[in-house]
């Protein structure tokens, strides 16, 4: 890309985005559906307008941290508290059922291994693909229905960030398997490490932040402070603890969830996300598709793929909310909202290419989960709440007007 190419970039992202969020809504569906078709069309896989680069990467890594510090801002902590120890167990289930399925569906194609050898790990690390989670896409989508501080809301979100420190745990643990030199057991002290570190961090921060807002209530140092909070927590958590960047966001905006001014910031911080960072994110999705040089056997396989990973999402989750005593309706949207991929089924994939655990062309069948994925689960939830009452009042992308008179 040439020094000032990536305005072009921009400008072709953010007017289709558009175009396509706003088509989507008039055919009943949520934006971030046309915003990932749009990426899809402008990508190299269509029309070849806009390809995959460092700068447009870090963007949608923005945009996706952006999304969950929101998420995590948007919390009711009380309802969080009372879903935890449901969260940790539609996740541990929504991460058994699919590392098996994807187990068995490799292990169809290409035999059954015996333990350990490299067939039986190449067949466990489809399995770990299958488990990661990507809570950004249905997070937007419960927001625009207006349904992220909802309980079934904030029970999807709480699975799907504990789903994620699972996932990168047992990542680590397939890898140790391959890579005599890894120490699985390291990832559960990091993890335990972050907790702590997260606990620590949080009852320092928050007290701090309560000071500033009783001191300046309302003003726009409160929001910044909180976006720098939420690049330091990103940061380090994937740095000093191997956790993902996400989880890091998501924490620091459960360390401000209960301030006074907790919409405000969730306002000021949804101007950016709305704007920018949050279509470059869904619209990179469709731009990292890739749909040349798919052969027969290859489309059988990544159909199955698309199948099992869907399904043993939609059947771990869900009946676990049905174990649960939700309704077979609640039970459902838990288990829609915890099947869609992203990020974090693409990291996992690049890692396994890198040690030598996935054959580069499975990559195809990664990314048409994503984008499958990407688009079904927004269509389905919103079928699902078809009809109910309100539990919210729906989000609005654009904040209202501030004061004339305020601060900074």
């Amino acid at each position: 890309m040439d020094k000032i190419g990536f305005f072009r970039d921009l400008a072709v992202i953010f007017l289709c985005a558009k175009v396509m969020g706003l088509a989507a809504q008039k055919l009943k569906a949520p934006q971030v559906v046309g915003e990932i078709l749009a990426g899809l069309l402008i990508g190299p896989s269509v029309f070849g307008w806009v390809g995959q680069s460092d700068f447009l990467s870090m963007m949608a890594e923005i945009g996706v941290i952006l999304l969950m510090f929101g998420a995590g801002i948007e919390t009711n902590m009380r309802d969080l508290l009372k879903t935890g120890p449901k969260a940790l167990l539609v996740a541990c289930i929504g991460v058994l059922v699919p590392l098996a399925g994807g187990t068995v569906l490799f292990s169809c194609f290409h035999g059954f291994g015996e333990i350990g050898s490299d067939k039986f790990l190449s067949a466990l690390f489809i399995g770990t693909i299958m488990t990661a989670t990507s809570v950004g896409i249905t997070v937007q989508t419960l927001k625009e229905l207006g349904r992220l501080k909802g309980h079934i809301g904030t029970l999807i979100t709480s699975a799907a960030i504990i789903d994620d420190i699972i996932g990168i745990i047992v990542l680590t643990f397939v890898i140790g398997f391959k890579n005599p030199d890894s120490h699985p057991m390291d990832v559960v002290l990091h993890t335990g490490l972050f907790i702590v570190f997260s606990f620590g961090v949080g009852f320092a921060t928050f007290y701090a932040f309560k000071l500033i807002d009783k001191r300046w209530p309302h003003q726009r140092r409160i929001p910044i402070l909180g976006l720098a909070l939420c690049m330091f927590m990103a940061y380090a958590a994937e740095k000093y603890f191997g956790i993902a960047d996400i989880t890091g966001a998501y924490v620091a905006g459960l360390i401000l969830c209960s301030l006074h001014d907790s919409n405000y910031i969730a306002r000021k911080i949804d101007i950016s996300s709305y704007m920018m960072f949050g279509p470059v994110f869904f619209a990179s999705i469709g731009i990292k598709t890739k749909l040349d040089g798919i052969t027969p056997s290859l489309l059988v396989f990544s159909i199955c793929f698309v199948l099992v990973a869907l399904l043993s999402k939609i059947i771990g989750c869900g009946l676990t909310a049905r174990l649960l005593r939700y309704s077979w309706r609640d039970s459902a949207k838990v288990g829609v909202g915890m099947m869609t991929r992203g990020e974090v089924a693409l990291i996992v994939s690049q890692k396994g290419l890198s040690v030598g655990m996935m054959d580069s062309k499975y990559f195809t069948s990664v990314i048409l989960l994503i984008i499958i994925s990407s688009v079904t689960t927004p269509i389905l939830l919103k079928l699902l709440y078809r009809g109910e009452p309100p539990e919210e009042d729906a989000e609005t992308p654009v904040p209202a007007p501030e004061p004339a008179d305020e601060a900074s």
